[in-house]
Order: structure tokens, then sequence, then C-alpha cells
């Protein structure tokens, strides 16, 4: 009877494992919708975040070919920025920051749309996944090097005032700026960064079918990373509450719905390395193109070097800044907890608190890492200085020992705090896990 059984049945089988002209087409197509649903999901919030930025008023076309350099630069890849102002003046910009909503989109739609056929499968060997894995990332790669193609154009740039361009034009010092994507620099960090994003889908999935070696494995560390994915998930919902709450009450909902489609996660997550502990180093001069909450404006604006950007500095210009504090004691219990109660067996609660302080002195540290800002631009004549309110400069650089430690001692007394509830709780797994909690409490 098994002899004739329907190949096409939808018994248990292990489609991961190549096998014939349909399976490879099949998972052909689903590694190109897993890329092609991010790169989508990215393009849209760039281009809804550029628009509402003010960028659809571009001159020359250059709307799309911004776009296309924006998801290039959330991909994590490098796109220079070059100008010219004639032969009496020259132009000068640079541009290094990761818009990260951008980012967390394409990382999310990703993810799903990887792991979605996975979970109809009974299991998956640790090859087939990196085949599926492979197969996602070159889809990614081919897809990435057409935006990166897109993404260079040249237009000329208004220095102000109509004044100043028509003096501008008058001495053929009128400002065009140039920019395109970096090819060797893009691919290689594109391709890092489709496969972490695919390492930490795999990490955090729950219905992920593995063989029992490396399920054994993932049911270990899964805890801890869905619990730091929380976290900063967490961080980015109260950033969008707070940012309807502040495009409802106060002006410029055009500059504030900008920032949000292009930077909240940026400033939540800011927000969650200060409140711990942390601290960046910057300065913020003249006039930097980027929009910015007042309080980093007050914080960060000088002549005089860098500024510290901590949680005493926020607390000086406004005292309502503690409440960072609290917000970040509440989501790490909570994601101690959440992550105590996914372990497979309970743990000793000094082991549960050591990782939690490694997996969030890693989290703040990959945070620091991706919330770095360089940004400068301006316009001088016969090189001589700036003109005034015609260019500035914007650096925010991670003070990552700090980050670092302070995510370690954080995490060690979220663990402790928030692994001693756990501990009587019932995890699946019936009365089997239930003997095991009383065992560890003995």
């Amino acid at each position: 009877m098994s002899q004739m059984r329907d190949p096409t049945s939808n018994g248990p089988r292990n489609p991961a494992r190549p096998g014939g002209v349909a399976a490879i087409v099949r998972n052909t197509a689903e590694a190109l919708g897993a890329a092609a649903a991010g790169i989508i999901a990215m393009a849209v919030v760039a281009a809804l975040g550029l628009w509402a930025a003010g960028a659809g008023d571009l001159p020359g076309g250059a709307f799309l070919r911004v776009v296309a350099a924006v998801v290039v630069m959330a991909a994590g890849g490098s796109v220079a920025v070059s100008g010219s102002a004639g032969a009496l003046a020259r132009a000068a910009a640079t541009v290094d920051a990761v818009p990260l909503s951008v980012t967390l989109a394409g990382a999310l739609v990703t993810a799903a749309v990887f792991l979605l056929p996975l979970r109809r499968r009974t299991a998956a060997t640790g090859r087939g996944l990196l085949v599926r894995a492979a197969g996602t990332a070159v889809c990614w790669l081919v897809l990435l090097l057409l935006l990166a193609l897109a993404a260079r154009h040249s237009f000329r740039v208004s220095v102000g005032s109509g004044l100043a361009d028509e003096l501008g034009a008058a001495l053929g010092a009128t400002p065009v700026v140039a920019f395109r994507a970096e090819l060797p620099a893009t691919l290689g960090t594109g391709l890092l960064w489709v496969l972490a994003v695919l390492a930490l889908a795999c990490l955090v999935s729950r219905r992920l079918p593995l063989a029992p070696a490396p399920r054994r494995v993932h049911r270990s560390v899964r805890p801890y990373a869905y619990a730091m994915v929380l976290v900063l998930l967490v961080y980015v919902a109260i950033g969008v509450v707070v940012g309807v709450v502040v495009l409802a009450t106060r002006g410029q909902p055009a500059e504030t719905a900008g920032t949000m489609l292009l930077g909240l996660p940026n400033l939540a997550w800011l927000a969650l390395g200060t409140g711990i502990g942390g601290a960046w180093h910057g300065h913020l001069t003249g006039v930097p193109g980027l929009p910015l909450p007042q309080v980093l404006d007050q914080v960060l604006r000088t002549r005089d070097g860098d500024r510290t950007l901590d949680l005493g500095a926020l607390t000086a210009y406004d005292s309502r800044a503690w409440l960072l504090v609290a917000v970040a004691v509440v989501v790490l219990l909570a994601a101690s907890y959440a992550a105590a109660v996914r372990r497979p067996a309970p743990a000793p609660l000094w082991r549960h608190a050591l990782a939690m302080a490694g997996s969030l002195a890693l989290t703040l540290l990959v945070v620091g890492l991706l919330t770095r800002i360089s940004a400068h631009y301006g316009l001088a004549l016969i090189g001589v200085g700036n003109l005034s309110g015609l260019g500035g400069e914007f650096v925010l650089r991670p003070d990552l020992l700090r980050l670092a430690g302070a995510g370690a001692v954080c995490g060690l007394a979220a663990g402790l705090l928030g692994g001693l509830p756990a501990r009587g709780v019932r995890r699946p797994g019936g009365a089997r896990s239930a003997r095991g909690v009383r065992g560890a409490g003995r």
C-alpha cells in the first residue's frame, strides 16, 4: 500500500531536501518571495517617509532615486554624496546613518515571509535551512544590486533664499549634489544584513520544524533571543504611541510623520540605551537637514566639541526624562519573565540572570552600532568656510563600552528580579515541567 501513496500528498516529508525540478522551482519562488516582500516593504516605508519630509519636490525626477538610496542605506549599504558649485564655490555633503524604520519594516516582512512555508513542514535539517537561507540571500543580493544601480542621481539645490540663489547663479556657484551607491560595500553589508535577519528569525520562531539535534540548541537559545526582540519592538511600539500623540497635539505634522517613518527606532532605541545608563557622544551645528526632537537639539547643539548624550544630560533640559528609567525597568522585567517561562526546563536563577546579562549587553552593542550618525553639508565660496545658514553637521557616536556595561548590569538585575516569579509557572510540557519547577525550587 505504501508504494501506491500519492507523492503529492501532504503526509510527513521534508521538502527542504532538494528533490527534483518541482522542489527547486518551489524553493526558488519562496526565496524570491521573501526577498522581494522585504524590499517592497522597505521601499514603501522609505517613499512615505521621504514624501512626508518634503522630498517629493526634489528636482530632476530625483525622488525615486532617493527612495532607492534610502533603501540601500537601510540595508547597511553605503551611499557616496558629492557636490560642486562651479569654479568659485564648493559644495560638500556626507551622510552616514541608518533609517531604522525602513530597516525594521524590511526585516519583519522578510522574516515573516521566509518562515511562513517552513511552518507547514514536519522537520527541517540544518542543511535544508542553510540551502533555503542561501537562496533567499542570493535573491536579496540581486534585488539590492538593482536598487544600488538605480540609486544614483545629480540635481541642483537651493541655498535657502531667492537672493542667494540669484547670487550663486551670477557667480557660477549654483550647488549641484550627486549621490551614488557604492556597490562593493553595499553588497557586502547587504549580505550580512539579510543573513542576520534570517538567523534571528529562525532563533525567535517557536514553530520552526527542526530535527531533534538542532531543536535542543534552539530551545535553549530562543527564549533570550525572543526577549531581546520583544524589548526592541516594545520600545518601537511606545515610540509609535508617543509619535501619534505629538502628531495630534503639536504642529508640523509632516515633519513628525517623516521622522516616524524614517527614524522612529533610532529615537526609541536611544531612549532604551540612555534609560539603562548608556551614552552617546556627538555635536550639532548649523542646520543638519535631519528632523530632531527639541531635547536632542538642545543637548547636542554646540560649537565647542562633542557633548555627551545620557540620562543626566537629558534630565538637565527636561526632568521628565527620568521616565525613561521607569519604562526600562518595566520592559526589562517583563522580558526577563517572558524568557524564563519560555525555557523548556527551569534553570537556576543565576544562570538565567547571566543569560539575560549577556543578551542585553549584546543587544545594546548592536543598538549602538545601528544608531551612529554622521551627516554634514555646506557651501563655501572661494574656499572660505560655510556660508551662514547654508550648512550643518550632526554627529552621534555610541559609547560602546558604557552601553555594554550598562546592558550587562541591568540584564543581570532584570534576570534575577524577573526570573523569580517565573520559577513557579507551569511550562509547556505538563506535569513533567511542573515537577521540574518543584525540583528546582528545592
